[in-house]
């Protein structure tokens, strides 16, 4: 059969992604606890496409993505876009994995457990030499106004809100990206605001929560500058971007602040 896709195309118009999307599927990635969680991801898979050619091979990104079933984790993702760039004869290649990651956390006094998902993610690109690698979480998080606390004679207004992490690691010895577990931004960021989200809490603990988010009021500045603090003194962090953003409980409007850093940049300045 004639293969429409690999014919010539003379417009002379190269293509940076082209791929298929919105592609859900079974993943196991890394879990600190347990070893491996299994779990179900929405896949964006990509590569460029040259100018002399009139479109690329659905199917393979499929075919490729079918023999990584249940192994798509960070170890696999070098081998997943070393082999997209060679079946689909392409300079560069891209995946992104989105996936709602489970923890059990247990309530602060009570010790109630129960589930509570976290979005997480991780894009991975491969160009010639060169491959990066992005791990992301979106975290749930209590915030207790500061200034709210401080003008009023009894209480303080507080909201849910999330505090999100994208990381960039320094490459080990083999080139490999040093291992950040997704519980260690977690943590990070639950720490970094003024009290965690539970996904059960009972009387006791509820009140727990609330006085411990009256005596630690953080704004979102607050929040993106404890992220960063910390991150900036892991050795293993090469590059970061944190967003914070709270569903104003008073307020007809959303609060965020983001900020970005690289380890880089950060010796130029100094």
């Amino acid at each position: 059969m004639d293969d429409v896709q690999a014919r010539r195309d003379d417009r002379r118009i190269a293509i940076d992604q082209v791929g298929v999307s919105n592609l859900r599927y079974p993943i196991t990635v890394l879990d600190q606890s347990n070893e491996e969680q299994e779990t179900i991801a929405t896949l964006r898979l990509s590569v460029d496409l040259p100018h002399h050619f009139k479109g690329t091979h659905m199917s393979r990104f499929i075919e490729i993505l079918n023999r990584y079933r249940g192994e798509i984790t960070m170890r696999t993702l070098p081998e997943i876009l070393n082999e997209l760039r060679m079946k689909l004869e392409a300079e560069s290649a891209r995946i992104e994995v989105r996936f709602p990651y489970f923890l059990e956390r247990a309530a602060p006094v009570t010790g109630a457990k129960a589930l509570v998902d976290y979005e997480s993610w991780f894009i991975g690109e491969s160009n010639g030499d060169d491959s990066d690698f992005v791990l992301g979480v979106k975290v749930p998080v209590t915030s207790l106004c500061p200034c709210s606390k401080e003008i009023s004679e009894y209480g303080a207004h507080n909201q849910r809100g999330f505090i999100q992490i994208e990381l960039r690691t320094l490459s080990d010895d083999d080139g490999s990206p040093n291992l950040v577990w997704l519980e260690e931004l977690i943590e990070i960021a639950e720490q970094s605001a003024s009290a965690p989200v539970y996904a059960l809490l009972k009387r006791p603990d509820e009140r727990q929560v609330t006085m411990a988010a009256y005596d630690n009021p953080v704004f979102v500045e607050d929040m993106v500058r404890n992220v960063a603090a910390t991150l900036r003194e892991d050795p293993r962090t090469r590059w970061f971007a944190i967003e914070a953003e709270n569903h104003e409980s008073i307020h007809n409007h959303n609060a965020f602040a983001r900020l970005a850093w690289s380890r880089s940049s950060a010796k130029t300045a100094s």
